[in-house]
């Protein structure tokens, strides 16, 4: 998306939209906030050659409830001062394992089943590292605000294996980074990563 205000605005609608129709009970009022949420939808889709309205309006139809930014966890596992990372299916680039938090599991469970599901290994969270706001990372447009969570872990087991998600799974040193899945970790968080390592007593970085 070319303008970044474009997409904030779109997903400020969004949220106006979805919690309103949580709370609203006349029914012109109703159609009003479908219309706003119409409105981010095309915002959204003017930005996007891949994204129709119509798929957009989809999207926001599938969340209900008060808006709330979406958290997504990282695990920055660390073998010899090399960092393991995972090479996704939907795009080729290698990324730290992670993903969407499931309802019902603390953020430091999530972290750790990711990497279990993503790459084979068992590990130990023992920090959490960072918490990012996506908006002001460098990531590509994304329709949803959402925060980014990244914990260090210890390696206790496991073995590598590729998962439904994921093509591949191995541990790279600072000077040699592959491609990166930019939607899900930018080199700079991964380069803060290993400064954490190499630096246990900084303390959490935030936004």
């Amino acid at each position: 998306m070319k303008n970044p205000d474009l997409l904030q605005w779109a997903q400020r609608l969004q949220a106006i939209a979805q919690n309103g129709l949580t709370y609203v009970r006349d029914p012109f009022d109703v159609e009003r906030f479908n219309q706003v949420r119409q409105i981010a939808a095309e915002m959204l889709a003017s930005g996007s050659a891949s994204a129709p309205t119509e798929e957009m309006v989809d999207l926001f139809r599938r969340n209900f409830g008060y808006a709330t930014p979406k958290v997504d966890v990282r695990a920055a596992v660390f073998r010899d001062a090399r960092v393991l990372l995972v090479k996704e299916r939907s795009d080729n680039g290698w990324t730290l394992p992670g993903g969407w938090a499931d309802v019902g599991d603390a953020p430091s469970v999530a972290a750790a089943r990711e990497v279990r599901e993503e790459s084979g290994y068992e590990v130990k969270v023992t920090k959490l590292a960072a918490v990012f706001d996506r908006e002001i990372h460098d990531h590509p447009p994304y329709p949803f605000h959402s925060y980014k969570l990244f914990f260090l872990c210890e390696l206790t087991g496991g073995a590598p294996k590729p998962s439904m998600e994921t093509l591949a799974v191995d541990f790279f040193a600072e000077d040699d980074i592959p491609p990166m899945s930019l939607p899900r970790v930018t080199p700079a968080q991964l380069k803060h990563m290993f400064g954490h390592y190499r630096h246990p007593e900084w303390p959490t970085t935030f936004d």
